[in-house]
């Protein structure tokens, strides 16, 4: 029983056992040891993520029903892993610019994960809520990280008291889903559901109480309207890097936790959480598109971006079917490779040495560094939604899945804000390639970056080569929960 335990949740034993290993090695060598520990915790990613894909595990539980693993969970944390690899690898050069280079930052990014990794295979409430806070509080501090930053300081703190309050939001509901079912196991929520789903009552106030507040507090974790509010500031006030990692893989692994839930143990009471995610949906998409035209900050911007991003994610959520959990998981793998290869343009907008973050700096990047503009107008084009690229078969599936559930209107609202969200980024499409250039950004770039750069631009492009194989992979992922 223990072996069987060990194998079924071996990809996180050894995410574990490599995150004390190395927090161990840094202890005892210090922060010299800093780039080897980096490089080895992108590697224990890989590994993990090699064993989550290679390992027959199929539909099975472990530790008494407490941890699950199925395609569903695999095909997350595969996007998790990946995300998280990434975007710890474009660390490196910045950690060395600012300073910032301390060997205890990969290994919280590597706890951070691990506990993402919890939180898509949790199959109780209990489980949920350890995993959810083992990758809050490795976050709270990674968003802290620069102390020596005012920016970076009011981010962390911030990120951690609105933090602290959406815990006790998942605490309250989770408590009174248990009140009134008497379990917290995922599978003897469903049977108490669906008993009194059968029964022809409507289900108990309190349950629909605690699964409101539930649903409250990880719309907090994926920055959903209206628990939006920690967005801009944190994404602004944390190291670039920190907001690539805050942007990516958390924002997957909430997602995967949220779904797993509603189409899960809940999936009897659509009736009663679907209006909730309708609502949240199309609040999220409005304030998305309209909140972002005005801002200045690149990464204020990808922020209100991420809230849009969110929001035609639950699209799919909303229509309460295998089609649409299929159009989440498709959205979910393009919003990763966009969003990262976004934020590795960031990453190369220094001027003398030093970050710039204001979108004005990319006036007249075509002229002075074509190759860069182009990739990045790539990216914006397909975060726009345009075709042929990766972003548009995200919004086609989502809006697909709500209109077979005859969700028109939130079809037609999400159409329109995609539409409005266009309007920012083509903006830095044409201050790119119509403006009278501003100061050169500092050459060369950094050779993970380029690598990273190229193979988003080329992903958003050619996504379609592969969109069959990745359709499928979100089917058989979206097919275990029904």
């Amino acid at each position: 029983m223990i072996a069987h335990d060990l194998y079924v949740a071996l990809p996180e034993l050894f995410i574990a056992v490599a995150a004390m290993a190395l927090l161990m090695f840094g202890v005892f060598r210090g922060n010299r040891a800093t780039h080897l520990v980096l490089a080895a915790a992108v590697a224990t990613l890989g590994i993990a993520a090699v064993l989550v894909v290679a390992l027959p595990r199929g539909d099975e539980t472990a530790f008494n029903g407490l941890f699950k693993v199925d395609d569903f969970g695999d095909f997350m944390k595969f996007l998790v892993l990946v995300g998280a690899a990434i975007t710890m690898g474009m660390s490196r050069d910045y950690m060395d610019r600012v300073q910032m280079a301390r060997f205890e930052f990969p290994v919280l990014m590597l706890l951070a994960t691990l506990g993402m990794l919890l939180m898509v295979s949790a199959n109780d409430l209990i489980a949920l809520y350890l995993g959810l806070e083992m990758q809050s509080l490795a976050l709270y501090v990674i968003a802290a990280f620069r102390r020596d930053t005012l920016r970076s300081s009011e981010a962390g703190l911030k990120y951690f008291v609105l933090g602290a309050l959406s815990s006790g939001l998942l605490l309250y509901g989770c408590s009174m889903i248990y009140g009134f079912s008497g379990t917290t196991s995922f599978a003897g929520l469903a049977e108490v559901v669906k008993a009194v789903h059968a029964s022809g009552e409507p289900p108990s106030v309190g349950l629909i109480v605690g699964l409101v507040f539930l649903i409250s507090g990880l719309a907090f974790k994926v920055s959903a309207v209206p628990f939006h509010m920690w967005t801009p500031d944190v994404y602004e006030g944390a190291p670039t890097p920190v907001t690539a990692f805050f942007a990516n893989a958390p924002k997957v692994a909430a997602m995967a936790l949220l779904v797993r839930i509603l189409m899960g143990p809940f999936e009897e009471m659509s009736g009663s959480w679907q209006q909730i995610i309708v609502l949240v949906s199309i609040l999220s998409m409005v304030l998305g598109s309209f909140a972002a035209i005005n801002q200045r900050n690149i990464k204020r911007l990808m922020a209100y971006s991420s809230i849009g991003h969110i929001g035609f994610a639950l699209v799919g959520l909303a229509a309460a079917s295998d089609v649409g959990v299929r159009g989440v998981a498709l959205y979910l793998a393009i919003y990763l490779i966009m969003n990262i290869g976004t934020f590795a343009c960031i990453l190369c907008m220094r001027q003398k040495g030093l970050m710039v973050e204001q979108i004005d700096d990319l006036k007249g990047l075509a002229k002075t560094n074509p190759m860069l503009a182009f990739a990045l107008a790539l990216l914006m084009f397909s975060m726009a939604g345009i075709p042929p690229l990766a972003g548009f078969f995200g919004k086609l599936y989502v809006f697909m899945a709500a209109i077979d559930a005859q969700l028109y209107m939130l079809a037609v609202i999400g159409v329109l804000a995609s539409v409005v969200g266009a309007f920012y980024y083509i903006r830095i499409v044409r201050l790119m390639y119509f403006d009278e250039p501003a100061e050169a950004f500092d050459r060369p770039i950094e050779r993970e970056l380029r690598l990273i750069i190229s193979l988003s631009a080329v992903g958003v492009c050619l996504f379609i080569v592969v969109l069959p194989l990745v359709l499928h992979q979100a089917e058989l992922a979206a097919a275990v929960l029904f």
